[in-house]
């Protein structure tokens, strides 16, 4: 299905959602959630898509090979591991967001920055599950 000629207005409406979540986010680290989130998903198209706008941002092969093993990988700053944990939290969202992976992304990002971010996974979420769920792949439009 291509839910963007299927369902327009909703399509439109979340374009327009991801461009708001998107303000004020440091363009790899947009990337670096947006592939995490769509790893957990297991969304293939939005991998694929993402993995070449991080590429696009400058982000490195070698840590866009070890985002799936963040957490026993050297190459992510503390801000960046904040923001994966709290992309796995959301993405996981039956098993709730611990208060400890809050409390450390919120000492890592403004309370402004934390907003954009929670937006930014809550919107890959959403294009994950469309994608997903109609079937979407890489290579198809």
């Amino acid at each position: 299905m291509n839910f963007g000629t299927v369902a327009p207005k909703v399509y439109k409406a979340v374009l327009a959602l991801d461009a708001a979540a998107r303000q004020g986010l440091d363009p790899v680290l947009l990337e670096l959630v947006q592939i995490r989130a769509s790893q957990i998903n297991r969304c293939t198209y939005c991998i694929e898509y993402h993995t070449g706008d991080a590429r696009k941002a400058g982000e490195s092969e070698s840590r866009i090979y070890q985002l799936s093993g963040w957490e026993e990988s050297s190459l992510y700053t503390a801000k960046e591991r904040a923001a994966l944990a709290l992309t796995e939290a959301i993405t996981r969202l039956p098993d709730g967001v611990p208060d400890a992976v809050y409390e450390e992304a919120a000492r890592h990002f403004e309370e402004q920055e934390l907003a954009q971010l929670i937006a930014l996974i809550f919107t890959v979420n959403v294009w994950n599950r469309m994608n997903v769920t109609t079937r979407k792949t890489p290579g198809t439009e």
